[in-house]
């Protein structure tokens, strides 16, 4: 057996370094851990924390191509955060101009979710547990 104990990091690849640093720093609450600039690579590596544990990789590099995100394209489908009281979070974003979709409730659990898009289009959840 593998024996994995837990998800370390997801990386993502944005096309506007500023615009999605602030977008995870500023409108999510992620603080930062480490960021470096790769000259040879004319990128940037942003280490994110969530509640202090590591788990976000943010890149930047010149001109990365569009990754197809709608409808149902292969690949990664959405970031899902665990959130503990939905409407709160909702009121949060909008105070912050982001604006996610109606609420819906998992057919299988009866929880409250909800979607919205960082800057690159990526989706992201809220997952009331």
């Amino acid at each position: 057996m593998l024996n994995l104990q837990a998800i370390h990091h997801i990386a993502i690849i944005c096309s506007d370094y500023e615009k999605s640093k602030h977008f995870y720093i500023e409108i999510l609450g992620f603080t930062i851990n480490q960021e470096v600039y790769r000259s040879e690579r004319q990128s940037y590596k942003l280490d994110l924390a969530l509640n202090g544990h590591y788990c976000i990789e943010l890149f930047s590099f010149p001109n990365p191509p569009a990754r197809p995100s709608r409808p149902e394209a292969c690949g990664m489908r959405h970031l899902a955060f665990q959130v503990s009281d939905i409407e709160a979070a909702i009121r949060v974003l909008g105070e912050k101009n982001v604006n996610p979709e109606p609420v819906r409730v998992d057919e299988f659990t009866g929880k409250k979710f909800t979607f919205f898009a960082d800057p690159d289009d990526l989706p992201i959840e809220l997952y009331e547990v």
